[in-house]
């Protein structure tokens, strides 16, 4: 369902945040309504939306279908979160978003002749990548990826300006993730890695980093975080 497009009639007070209920000409699976986030005020009471969200109870079974216009769907869950929680006595266990998106950094350090980078395995992970994590509402894209790194690895770095890359993929299914990553610098090789969520760390050149990744997005941003490390 998620993805889905329909055509609603908006119904009933939005809220403040711009949460309205919604009717749909034509039913999706057993949903003949649904939850309608819109960021600008409209006159219209007939949209074509996207399915964004799944609103999931705590029996694992979809309670309310979350639906933006097809003009402006991009909302990740934070944002998603935010909205819903202006809908007096509206619960639920979890979201499953189409859109996902986390901060993360190339992290570097100049200790030695060769700089090093750190690659990070997560929990379960059969690939190695770098620090990263998903966006808290309220956190500018500079703030997350920090905060996972010290999170992940106990790590605190300084950012290099004017490095930002963004790579986008859908691992399966409809979902669409971006993950936006920085440069950033550490002055230290001591890890202290979050078991929950790490199970290996290492630093290594560049150039076994790129044969250690497997991802050739994650290849491209390397060999571009190489480049500025070596003008430095």
């Amino acid at each position: 369902m998620i993805g889905f497009r329909a055509n609603v009639e908006l119904y009933g007070i939005s809220t403040d945040s711009g949460v309205h209920m919604a009717k749909l000409k034509n039913k999706i699976a057993d949903f003949d309504s649904g939850i309608v986030l819109i960021r600008n005020k409209s006159d219209k009471k007939n949209i074509n939306v996207i399915v964004i969200a799944l609103a999931y109870d705590s029996n694992n079974n979809i309670k309310r279908l979350i639906m933006a216009p097809d003009y402006d769907a991009i909302y990740y869950e934070p944002e998603i979160r935010n909205r819903l929680a202006s809908l007096k006595g509206f619960t639920f266990s979890r979201l499953m978003c189409l859109y996902e998106k986390s901060c993360g950094a190339v992290v570097f350090n100049r200790i030695h002749k060769v700089p090093k980078v750190l690659l990070v395995k997560n929990k379960n992970g059969r690939y190695w990548s770098f620090p990263k994590g998903h966006v808290e509402y309220g956190e500018t894209e500079l703030e997350t990826a920090k905060r996972e790194i010290k999170e992940e690895t106990g790590l605190s770095v300084s950012s290099v300006d004017g490095f930002r890359e963004v790579t986008t993929y859908s691992p399966f299914g409809k979902i669409r993730k971006r993950v936006v990553f920085f440069l950033a610098e550490a002055f230290t090789e001591r890890v202290i890695i979050q078991e929950e969520e790490i199970d290996y760390s290492t630093w290594v050149s560049f150039k076994e980093a790129r044969n250690m990744c497997c991802y050739d997005n994650d290849k491209k941003v390397l060999t571009k975080a190489e480049h500025i490390v070596k003008r430095m």
